[in-house]
């Protein structure tokens, strides 16, 4: 950001603080690190906030939260997108309905649950190359491949092509990202161009020869006498790919450092597995893999006593909702048994993750193998977080550990 930017930034931001109590910047490094005291100073002084930054409403409260995200009437998630518009993360109803319809045809938990098994022995191989004796990145070990080699698999995706995928996937999710450089956008295009180019090929080759894999039921998915068109396949391989990757990777690379940070927890899930469930649940909520949600008013309207008015942006704020002491008593402090009222980690409403049962299946299996194949596992180094608002996650993780 040049000189002048900078200035006319730190204004803003300080008329913001003046007219509120508190600010919200979107670009900021010390947010992207550790969000949660800013939206714990958001919540208490003003939980639905106008940050002339991101030109967006800031909504925090898990109520709140609750409403923009289960009302498509009044805040729609069709918006301008680095992808096509003919995804399910951009469309309301009635063309979501449908494309939901569709890809609930192909990724049925029936598909989901026959990859329970296998996912324990993904993680029993990747463990059993890591080397004890030196220090090791769960990242790169452990968070990185599983759920890449999970969604290869559910595709139909040769392992030779893996690397590639984990690269395209990256580089596409940065697209959502408002820290995003010239030639990261660049490099969104040529991954995104070079993921088409994969997908095309394989669903012409699926077409021609099914497989008992999600792409051949996709090509055979049919609603109404409708079926996907080429573009919209496209753009659900793509949303399939990186949600499925992204997201469960920050998963397990947030929830293992929570576990870290927090080793009475971590002794008690491991002496306690019938608490594995729960404790995806609370991992989720602790340290959200997906921080905020873009929706736009349609209609004016009041959330609290806040009047919103038709064209503005609200940025619901997951990571801040699932640490509202409102609906989580304590919620700075992670507890594994914790019950109640459900995190919002995987969206509400109509666009709640088709992939949730997925993710934690995987969640789960990397955690069973970690807390029961590794022992005396510790930090070795400061974790580092990618400089990231939407989607958070540890960028390196470095342990020691032993094997049992």
């Amino acid at each position: 950001m040049n000189p002048a930017k900078i200035v006319v930034s730190g204004f803003m931001l300080g008329v913001e603080r003046f007219q509120t109590g508190v600010s919200y910047n979107p670009l900021s490094s010390r947010l992207h690190r550790n969000p949660y005291p800013t939206y714990e100073r958001l919540r208490a002084r003003d939980p639905v906030h106008w940050s002339k930054l991101a030109m967006s409403w800031i909504v925090t409260r898990y109520d709140d939260v609750d409403i923009v995200l289960r009302n498509p009437k009044i805040f729609s998630n069709e918006r301008s997108s680095y992808d096509t518009p003919r995804s399910l993360l951009t469309l309301d109803p009635p063309d979501h309905t449908r494309l939901r319809s569709l890809m609930s045809q192909a990724f049925t938990p029936a598909s989901v649950h026959a990859l329970s098994e296998r996912m324990d022995d993904i993680v029993s191989e990747i463990l059993a190359e890591l080397d004890f004796n030196s220090p090791f990145d769960v990242i790169e070990s452990i968070a990185y491949p599983l759920p890449i080699i999970v969604i290869s698999e559910l595709l139909g995706v040769r392992p030779d092509d893996r690397h590639s995928f984990a690269r395209w996937s990256a580089d596409i999710a940065r697209s959502i990202e408002p820290t995003i450089s010239r030639n990261e956008s660049h490099r969104v295009e040529q991954s995104r161009d070079a993921l088409n180019q994969y997908f095309s090929n394989v669903i012409e080759e699926r077409r021609r020869q099914p497989e008992d894999d999600l792409i051949s039921r996709l090509v055979q998915a049919e609603e109404g006498g409708e079926k996907l068109s080429h573009e919209e396949m496209l753009s659900l391989l793509r949303l399939l790919l990186i949600a499925g990757n992204e997201t469960t990777k920050n998963l397990i690379g947030n929830g293992l450092l929570a576990l870290l940070r927090n080793p009475d927890e971590l002794e008690r899930l491991r002496s306690d597995p019938s608490l594995m469930e729960s404790a995806v649940e609370e991992m989720l909520r602790f340290d959200s893999p997906v921080q905020v949600d873009l929706r736009t008013v349609v209609e004016n309207t009041l959330v609290g006593s806040t009047e919103m008015s038709s064209g503005q942006r609200v940025l619901a704020v997951i990571g801040a909702a699932n640490r509202d002491p409102e609906a989580f008593p304590d919620p700075n402090s992670l507890d594994l048994s914790r019950d109640g009222r459900p995190n919002m980690s995987f969206g509400r409403g109509i666009h709640h993750c088709l992939g949730a049962p997925l993710a934690r299946l995987e969640a789960a299996a990397a955690f069973k193998g970690m807390i029961h194949g590794l022992k005396e596992i510790s930090l070795e180094k400061a974790p580092r977080f990618r400089s990231q608002l939407v989607l958070r996650g540890v960028e390196s993780l470095i342990v020691k550990a032993n094997g049992f």
